[in-house]
Parts: C-alpha cells; structure tokens; sequence
C-alpha cells in the first residue's frame, strides 16, 4: 500500500494565487517584456530604467526591512546592489534580466513556501463552523460559537464532526485520518469518543458536547503544528549564521577583484554567483514541508530541531507497558488445582465475583468470561482488600479472589505450583479451599518484531527496554522480538539513569512512552516520543513527537521523513552553495560566461532547490505491501 500526499489540486493553487500574488505575476511579466522590448531597440533606456524601479521596489522595501530591525544585509539587498552596479556599468540588459530572474525565483520560493503552509492550513479548514444541534426537541443548525458544553450534535453520513464529546446514540464508521493519519474508519458506538475534524463516512451519531473551539484536540494539533513551523533546526540556524556573514565577505571578495580587474562587467557576473538566495532557502521549506506531511501522517513533530535529532537517533529506548504491549491484560490460561475442575466453571466464580472490582486484572477476567458467554452471578458482602483481592459471598459460598499473600493470610493453604512465573496469577478459593488460578499477561504488540527489524534497518543501533516488571515477565514480553537490552524491576528514576547512562557513551536516544509515565525519561532523551496521544492532552504537550495512534510503525515512518528532511537540507545546501557558487564562480573568473548567461544559469539551481524541498509534501512513508 502506498502513502502518498496528494498532489496540489487546480482549487487549491487558486487559493495560494492571492491579489498580491498576481501582481508580482504582473510585475514580473511588465519587467520581463518592457527588457525584450529595451533588447531589440523597440523602447528607450529611460522606460527600461523605469521598469527597473518597478521591479526593485519590492525587494527594496525587504531589504531596508532586514538591514534596520535585524541588522542583516540580506538577499533582497544584494540584489538590489548588484542591479544598481549593473545599470551604473552600463550592463542594463544583463542588469534587467538578473532582477527578472530574481523575481521569478522568488516568487516560485514563496509559492512553494505557501504551498507547504497549505498542507497545515488545509487541516485548520477541515474544521467545521457550524452544527446541528438538538433544542426542545428541534433540530437547528448553528455557528460553533453557539454551541454549548452538553448539547446534543447530530452528525450524518458525509458530514464532519464539529465537537469532540461522546456518542449517545447510534453507529458508525468514522474516518479519523485528519486526526491520527489512520486511512481505515473506525467503528464508533454508544460511548465511544469522537473528535472534531473527522469525518462521518456511514451511519449517523448524536454526540454529547465534551470540548468546543480552541479547546479540541483538533486545535490542539493545529496550534503545536503552527508552533513547529516557526522553529528552527540547528542546521538551519548555522544556515543563516553563514549567509550573515557570507555577503559581507563577498563584498569585500569582489573589490579586491575590481581593484585588480577594473573589469565592472566580470563584477556583475560574479555578484550573480555570489548571491546567498539558496542557502537562505535550503533548510526552511524542507522542515515546512517536512512538518506538514508529518501531520496528514498522524505524527506531530515539534519543530525542526525534533526533526533533525530524530535523524540522528541510534538508540531507541521503549517502556513496555502500554508501548510495546497493550497495557490490557489478558488471560492466557486456567489451572485446577483439585482434580474435578471445570475451566468455565472456575473462571466464571472468578469473574462473579471480579465484575464489581476495578483492578485491570479484573477487567481481562471479564473480558474473557463475556467472549465465552459465560453466566455470571451477583455477588454479596463485596469487600475489597488493598494490595491484596476481594471476598465475597456468591451462591451461598465464601468466595476469596486475589494474590497469594491474601490467601495466606486467610488462612488457604497453597500448593508450590500456585503462581506461574512470567505472569500476572489471580488465586480463587471457596469455603477456606484454594481451587485455581486464572493467568493473565499484557500481550505483545503483534507488530513489534517487525517495527523493530525496520527501525534497525533505518540507522538504529541497538533497542532498549525499560520496564518496572520483574526480570522474567521482562524476558518473557521481550523474547523473539530483536530487543538488544533489558532493564527491568525499574522505578522511574532508574529509568532516567538509563538514559542518562546511554547519553554518556555518547549515543543520541529516544525514548518512547505513553507521555504520562516516564516523565523524566521522556524529558531526558534527545528525542520523547508519545504514542496514542489522540486522547491525552498531557502527552502532546510533554512530547517532542506525538503519535496520535498506538500504532508503532508509525515510529519507523517519523524515522523514515526526519532521514529524507535532514538528506534534502543537504542536497540543497550541495547543490545551492557547492555548484552554483563554486562552478559559477570559476566560470565567470575565467571569462567563460557574462552577466545574461550567469542570470539564465542562476534560475536552474534555484528551481531545483525549490522542487527538491516540497517533493517532501509527497514522500512515502511506508512500504509496499504484497
């Protein structure tokens, strides 16, 4: 299966060619024919000066911009002087046509740029404005602002859920991909929760009203992916380091050339070649774009620093409960310990009397009695006894449910084959008599074998698992799964040492957890990843990446677009830096090319620096499947 961003559609490039944009178009275009023109002697020099002055505005006013309140001698302002020293050296086609050139690059630079941003902004419109809302036993539909916390939302076939809340009625398949980038629909019914933003594809819900406006997840994503945006990658930030200081430096590289050449012509080649337009594009439209396909993906990542860490990662330590298993006990087995036993039998007094308890070992009691159809009892005298089980009366029977410690101290007498290494063992005994055990463990995800071969094959070096269960229940999750170390019986201090022990050998980790628990861990990695997030608030906050699924692959695939950013950012700068200036340069010293020949080639670079960034819109990020 693939996964592939969909192209830019016709409606979508109309939304980005906004009025100011189409007036650049016109400038280009007046600049462009007004020097043709000027070319074949149709018009006089004091029109092509004035379309000169038309097309510098623009880049004048960015300019003076940058040079006042940052300090910086940009792009724009290069620009400007090499078109003036061009016109001053009587250069005024060669100076018309590198300003021509330039607009086009820059409007192509800022096309792109916003067509990246259309990815993230695409989600925001996702959003409905208004709903249908249930009132005095009426329907109507109203603004969103409108909408109270309770009301009743009626969403239809085809419509978009506007609040997150809580289904009261009803069934359905929901598409959550905006959400958490899953492409099959979920099943929704009477309790489930349901979030802004996505999609109804068959059935109808009534929704109680739990979260409206700024206050949804949907929101929620749109805000942090808006914050990542404007962050900075340290290779971005070195980015513009150097071209701050690369003008200058240029600057006094072609008086020393002027002042042996006299040649003004070669000057304005070599200001052409010496611009730093693609080394201040090289890093910003990749995380941009990066940043955005993460998102439709269901991978939040915080900004461009996260994004180039996580490229770098070669250690990938996970907790286990709930990350690499389930965090949902399961039974896995029922033993007698007296010859006449009945597995359904022993595990529906178990469930009886388990069904009024809230232990998690209680709810996969249940949870297998039910798929077995089993006929549960009420129970009586119902007393929970912390740290220890229940007692209860059931059918007449004084009925004890718990660890062996409670049994014990009641008095049962235990055979040495009562608990089962490796897992969670429930005891039962009837009137003072121990009668069996029901064995739980959280299962392995069924996905895990696999997500860890690819993460391996993607640059990892070794896979770490933290978890505070004992040695044995540790070896036996872990076993067969291409997991290279095992911490167990860890509190979650011992977890940050581990991390911090792993850093001090100089390997850069990420941790992955559930955002919640582990906290310090999570914050001491280089990277914290935080899988399901889609119902914790906490964990998106707390994380540097946030999977909004408990889907692990979904590591493999923010693995898969950090590497392909992080190699993008370096085939730009290569190609931006290394063979434009370099092989330019060299040109125009040795009088191969003049002031139009450099302009024409300038174009090209630009242009594929531009693609090269935005293919990231449309990278696939996971892998074919037969």
């Amino acid at each position: 299966m693939t996964d592939l961003a969909p192209p830019a559609s016709p409606s979508a490039l109309r939304t980005l060619m906004t009025s100011e944009r189409w007036l650049e178009v016109a400038r280009i275009v007046v600049v462009g024919l007004i020097v043709l023109l000027y070319s074949q002697r149709v018009i006089p020099l004091p029109v092509l000066l004035a379309a000169v002055l038309l097309g510098l505005y623009p880049l004048v006013k960015v300019g003076v911009l940058d040079l006042i309140h940052e300090r910086k001698v940009g792009t724009e302002l290069f620009i400007t002087v090499a078109t003036i020293i061009a016109m001053i050296g009587g250069e005024y086609v060669a100076g018309a046509v590198l300003l021509s050139i330039i607009l086009i690059a820059e409007f192509i630079a800022d096309l792109n740029t916003d067509r990246a941003r259309a990815s993230i902004q695409a989600l925001i419109g996702a959003a409905p404005q208004t709903a249908l809302v249930r009132r005095a036993g009426a329907e109507r539909s109203i603004p969103i602002s409108k909408v109270n916390p309770g009301e009743t939302v009626i969403v239809r076939a085809g419509e978009r859920i506007p609040v997150d809340g809580t289904v009261l009625a009803g069934t359905a398949a929901v598409n959550q991909a905006p959400i958490t980038g899953e492409s099959v629909p979920v099943e929704k019914r009477a309790g489930d929760e349901v979030f802004a933003g996505t999609v109804v594809d068959l059935g109808a819900l009534d929704v109680r009203t739990d979260k409206l406006g700024n206050d949804t997840l949907f929101a929620r994503i749109i805000n942090l992916v808006e914050n990542a945006e404007a962050s900075q990658a340290p290779v971005q930030k070195l980015a513009d380091r150097v071209a701050a200081w690369l003008i200058p430096l240029v600057f006094v590289f072609l008086l020393v050339v002027y002042l042996v050449t006299r040649d003004l012509r070669l000057i304005i080649t070599l200001l052409i070649f010496t611009s730093p337009a693609e080394l201040g594009l090289a890093t910003p439209l990749v995380i941009i774009a990066a940043i955005a396909r993460a998102a439709r993906a269901g991978i939040l990542l915080k900004g461009g620093l996260v994004l180039e860490q996580l490229a770098k990662v070669d250690v990938l330590a996970f907790d286990k409960t709930g990350t690499l298993t389930y965090g949902r006990p399961s039974v896995t087995g029922v033993r007698h310990f007296l010859p006449e036993g009945s597995d359904n039998r022993l595990l529906a007094l178990t469930a009886s009397v388990e069904r009024r308890s809230s232990h998690p070992l209680a709810a996969g009691i249940l949870k297998r009695a039910q798929e077995l159809k089993l006929t549960l009892e009420e129970p009586e005298d119902f007393e929970v006894i912390a740290g220890r089980g229940v007692r209860a009366r059931v059918g007449g029977q004084r009925v004890l449910v718990g660890n062996s410690a409670f049994l014990q101290e009641e008095g049962v007498a235990l055979p040495q084959t009562a608990i089962l290494p490796g897992t969670s063992t429930v005891l039962l005994a009837v009137d003072g008599v121990a009668l069996g055990a029901v064995d739980l463990m959280d299962q392995v995800r069924p996905d895990l074998r696999d997500t860890i071969e690819r993460l391996k094959a993607s640059g990892i070096k070794r896979v770490v698992m933290l978890t505070g269960d004992n040695e044995t229940t540790a070896q036996l999750a872990a076993r067969d799964m291409g997991i290279d170390e095992i911490h167990a019986d860890l509190l979650p201090e011992d977890k940050l040492r581990v991390i911090l022990d792993l850093q001090r050998a100089g390997h850069q980790v990420a941790m992955v957890g559930d955002g919640i628990n582990d906290a310090p861990a999570l914050a001491q990695a280089n990277v914290g990843i935080a899988m399901g997030a889609a119902g914790t608030q906490a964990a998106l906050e707390a994380a540097d990446v946030a999977l909004m699924t408990d889907d692990l692959s979904k590591i493999v695939e923010a693995r898969v677009l950090a590497a392909r950013a992080y190699r993008t950012i370096q085939e730009n700068l290569f190609v931006g830096v290394g063979v434009v200036h370099v092989l330019g340069i060299t040109a125009a010293l040795l009088r191969y090319i003049g002031p139009i020949q450099a302009a024409v080639l300038h174009l090209g670079p630009d242009i594929l620096v531009f693609l090269n960034s935005v293919k990231l819109l449309r990278v696939k990020l996971t892998r074919e499947k037969s």
